[in-house]
């Protein structure tokens, strides 16, 4: 029997009454497996998994305890005992309450997780249409802001897959050290379970589909933080792609677009503007969820054997963490299904270098006949005496270039539209690994 609930939405992902679920879920679970090594009763174990809901112990009833007791986890289970009869005995059994929380916490971690990899999913599939699509589509390369070599459209694409690669190798990664359970006692030495401790441990955690401990404390925080430091660099390579697509977005340059329906206003007072609604967003988002990495470390430093100010801290960083991590994948998805790629737009501002942006290309066709750096000047200075004359024919007409290559030679090489080295190869690469990936976490959920 499972009692974890089905996913909520990300604005209720850590209500109150989810987080009180949570840890009815662990208490289920612990009486499963406490009866399953013949630690208590299997029909007390029976009669607590049955009764451990919200609805069966009273939303009311609760809240009105806990503002007594304002121990929420006792409150909790001395109502899961009235209502679980004679078997209200076994409830909580050598569990501290800690325990519950932090245990109930991870639960409710791992379906925003699951949710976090869904929306990765969905990048995936999306930014390999792109890739593909746009794989031999010429632009501009641009490094410090200023006009570079050209590339593809397809080849920028690639550069924000490999990096969201990287991004989901990393959360993958950290599965497997933050999802283990917490889940050890007083102090996580087991003392109230005799020679049964490690059992327990090993039992529990098959119940709940955790990995196990080998110091089940109440001070593993850093299991925690680790993974909001993962979402957190997330949410970095996400607003990395959100900012360029946002400045591409720019009236100036207007190479990509956000499909809007018909009838969205972008000013209450400029009738004419038309203002993108998805990308600042997430932008804004981004930046909220990586300033949560700071307070994470904080809370990574509790004292001794557990510290309530530390935990305290570290409940709220996850609370948002997850949150934001959800809302954000889930926008940015949104976001890379509804962009439209202005192909005209980025052939016009290509041309604004003119050939000069190819000079590359010439200057390595120059260069073994007199030397890389003699072709540099010469091509630099050229450019940079005449920016407004037709640098094809002054570079053709130059009397060190012209006895090597020839003015059809030139012109070739100087042609912007195809000097884009291996952006459409690597684009068309990246393309099948973005499937590929998609595919591995849809499979890997399952």
């Amino acid at each position: 029997m499972n009692n974890q609930t089905a996913n909520p939405a990300p604005e209720t992902l850590f209500s109150q009454e989810a987080v009180w679920q949570s840890w009815l879920d662990v208490e289920a679970a612990l009486a499963r497996a406490q009866a399953n090594i013949g630690m208590i009763p299997a029909w007390a174990a029976a009669d607590i998994s049955a009764n451990a809901f919200l609805d069966r112990i009273g939303t009311d009833a609760l809240k009105a305890s806990i503002e007594k007791t304002m121990a929420p986890v006792l409150s909790l289970t001395r109502l899961l005992v009235e209502r679980s009869g004679k078997s209200g005995d076994y409830v909580h059994w050598g569990a501290t309450t800690q325990n519950v929380m932090q245990t109930g916490n991870l639960l409710i971690m791992r379906k925003a997780h699951q949710q976090i990899l869904g929306q990765l999913c969905r990048f995936f599939e999306s930014l390999a249409t792109l890739a593909d699509e746009h794989a031999d589509t010429p632009m501009a390369g641009r490094t410090n802001r200023r006009h570079a070599l050209p590339i593809t459209f397809g080849f920028k694409v690639a550069g924000w897959i490999e990096e969201l690669c990287r991004a989901h190798e990393r959360l993958a990664q950290i599965e497997s050290r933050t999802f283990c359970l917490p889940f050890g006692g007083a102090v996580g030495a087991m003392h109230s379970y005799g020679k049964q401790g490690r059992a327990l441990s090993s039992a529990l955690a098959k119940e709940l589909n955790l990995g196990e401990l080998l110091v089940p404390s109440r001070v593993v925080n850093d299991l925690f933080v680790d993974y909001v430091l993962g979402i957190s660099m997330l949410a970095m390579s996400i607003e990395r792609i959100a900012l360029e697509l946002y400045t591409l977005m720019e009236e100036e340059i207007g190479e990509i677009s956000e499909q809007l329906a018909k009838g969205v206003v972008g000013s209450s007072t400029m009738p004419h503007k038309v203002n993108p609604k998805r990308v600042v967003k997430i932008i804004a988002n981004c930046t909220r969820l990586r300033a949560l990495a700071a307070p994470a470390m904080e809370a990574g430093r509790p004292s001794h054997e557990a510290d309530a100010s530390a935990n305290y801290l570290l409940t709220s960083v996850i609370d948002d963490a997850c949150r934001l991590g959800w809302e954000l994948t889930t926008s940015f998805a949104n976001l890379l299904e509804k962009i439209t790629v202005n192909k005209a737009r980025m052939a016009k501002n290509l041309k604004l270098s003119g050939p000069a942006m190819a000079s590359e290309n010439l200057m390595m066709a120059l260069a073994p006949h007199i030397g890389r750096n003699r072709a540099h000047d010469i091509i630099h200075h050229v450019i940079e005496d005449a920016p407004g004359d037709d640098i094809t024919i002054n570079l053709a007409s130059h009397p060190e270039i012209a006895p090597h290559l020839s003015t059809e030679r030139v012109t070739e090489l100087l042609n912007v539209s195809n000097y884009t080295g291996d952006s459409e190869y690597i684009a068309r690469d990246a393309a099948r690994l973005s499937r590929a990936t998609a595919n591995a976490i849809a499979n890997s959920s399952r």
